[in-house]
């Protein structure tokens, strides 16, 4: 996938870059298209839940297949297609009867490949999908079930995979991007192979124009406000926050704060914590 740097023949186009080269075919499949509606950040009461989201370019919602229960059936890879509601491109899968599907696609996965799925093992290539329990120590895998038939939900971002590094008793060991080293039932299914647009995290946006496209709207600093719309606003000139620790505009921790509930029940089921950040200076 080609990473495309554009030049500098303007201020908008300086330090932008771009994806290209590693789309097949432009236009979805219609069978497997559902409407979303823009909520722009607010909840029912029509309140604004999530700051800083709204307009953008009208999107489709694309139906996944996180589950490939059609255990043993060859399934020919026919495009590989972008989709606007992740940095991770699809696969579009065709069945000996003509039925199509939507895979997260895996890195290396070429148009044309035969891939397949079961729940005893099957061959160790590249998008087929079985239990952990039959997949070799040491692979990288990805969308990880963390209950057995729930479908897939871990490593399914651009670029992601997890390390298969053991199988003891009724867990599998994964290693996390992160660090951390986490238990699921062995029985859990997971797809051979990494992520693919392995290159999406050092796009550049470039411009305001693109993040506004993308449903990002404007974000203001709170240092650059005044002292009645956000603590760490007032002041002359530049200075620091002035506090004992980053707040949020309502007087909340802003940094640091541990969101994992410390009683939650998966907590015995980590093995390793992931590795903390270096507290900035």
């Amino acid at each position: 996938m080609p990473l495309v740097i554009y030049k500098p023949t303007s201020a908008a186009r300086r330090k932008t870059s771009i994806i290209r080269g590693d789309v097949s075919k432009r236009q979805p499949e219609k069978r497997l298209l559902i409407t979303k509606r823009s909520t722009g950040g607010r909840n029912s009461q029509g309140r604004i839940t999530v700051r800083h989201r709204g307009n953008g370019v009208k999107r489709r919602i694309r139906i996944v297949d996180e589950k490939r229960l059609r255990y043993g059936d060859v399934a020919k890879v026919v495009a590989i297609e972008y989709d606007p509601n992740r940095n991770a491109r699809l696969a579009l899968l065709e069945y000996g009867d003509g039925v199509r599907s939507y895979i997260i696609a895996p890195h290396e996965l070429p148009v044309g490949a035969e891939i397949v799925s079961g729940n005893v093992k099957v061959a160790i290539r590249v998008g087929n999908r079985m239990p952990l329990e039959h997949i070799p120590t040491g692979m990288l895998v990805h969308d990880v079930e963390l209950q057995p038939g729930q479908g897939g939900k871990v490593a399914r971002g651009a670029g992601v995979g997890v390390q298969l590094m053991a199988i003891e008793g009724k867990h599998a060991q994964l290693k996390m991007p992160s660090g951390e080293i986490r238990m699921v039932p062995r029985m859990c299914a997971a797809t051979i192979g990494q992520v693919g647009n392995i290159d999406a995290r050092l796009v550049r946006i470039g411009k305001a124009g693109r993040n506004r496209r993308l449903g990002i709207r404007p974000t203001v600093r709170g240092k650059v406000m005044n002292p009645v719309d956000h603590p760490h606003g007032g002041g002359e000139g530049r200075n620091s926050i002035g506090l004992k620790y980053p707040k949020t505009p309502w007087g909340k921790h802003a940094l640091g704060v541990k969101t994992r509930r410390p009683k939650k029940w998966s907590n015995t089921l980590i093995v390793r914590r992931r590795k903390s950040r270096k507290k900035r200076k």
